[in-house]
């Protein structure tokens, strides 16, 4: 069986690939290891072999893990990529480094209020609704503008960019649609909003990275591919 050591090995191999292919450098994408569902020694184990950035869904599960791994906080990045509720909001706020899934301005105003004042800004990403699916969070894209431009006036964030979870797609171009259409809101954004340096393009998982990176991914958002096929929930 392939170690976390090795398949992030080949999830590296395969960004630096794709950046070569697209003309970027590779230091121009951020790996972010999706870890949920993962115990806390996989998380150590991927550390120890260089990762830092670690992403996870669910606010209770990340506590956890946080705890666990108390010794390395000053050294791990803890992403939040998934639905954050209203009432998660204040601990998330204290805990996290950066939240991707900010899709209203009540959640990004209760996150900046709450936002200890001995630490930076928030990082903080848009989700966009790309696909237009009606069981996915996320803002929709004609929306994004308003959105950013209150999210980017609150004292205790710091607007990066936007995220997005595509719907799925087998062939290479019909993937890269989607990131194409997230790609082109944010540089619509740099132009309108010239004074907030925005420089994230959440988006990529293990089937897609590729396309992403094609498109101008700067963060791609890896679990599968790292720490194998999730536990059957049921």
């Amino acid at each position: 069986m392939a170690t976390i050591a090795s398949r992030l090995h080949q999830v590296r191999a395969r960004i630096a690939q794709a950046c070569a292919a697209a003309g970027r450098p590779v230091q121009s994408v951020t790996l972010l290891a999706v870890s949920k569902t993962c115990a806390a020694p996989r998380l150590r184990e991927a550390f120890d072999a260089g990762q830092r950035a670690f992403g996870e869904n669910y606010v209770q599960e990340a506590l956890d893990k946080m705890a666990q791994l108390a010794d390395l906080r000053a050294d791990i990045e803890w992403h939040l990529i998934g639905p954050l509720q209203s009432n998660k909001t204040r601990v998330v706020a204290g805990q996290f480094d950066w939240v991707h899934s900010v899709d209203r301005l009540k959640l990004a105003e209760r996150l900046s209020a709450q936002r200890p004042a001995h630490l930076a800004p928030l990082q903080v990403c848009l989700q966009v609704n790309i696909s237009g699916e009606a069981s996915k969070s996320g803002v929709a894209p004609a929306d994004v503008p308003a959105l950013a431009r209150a999210v980017a006036a609150l004292p205790g964030l710091r607007l990066r960019g936007l995220m997005a979870i595509p719907e799925p797609a087998a062939d290479f171009e019909a993937q890269r649609m989607p990131h194409r259409a997230l790609r082109d809101l944010l540089s619509a954004l740099q132009t309108e909003l010239q004074s907030v340096p925005l420089d994230t393009l959440s988006i990529g998982m293990s089937d897609d990275l590729e396309a992403a990176v094609a498109e101008g991914a700067t963060l791609v958002r890896i679990g599968t591919a790292i720490f194998g096929a999730r536990p059957a929930v049921g």
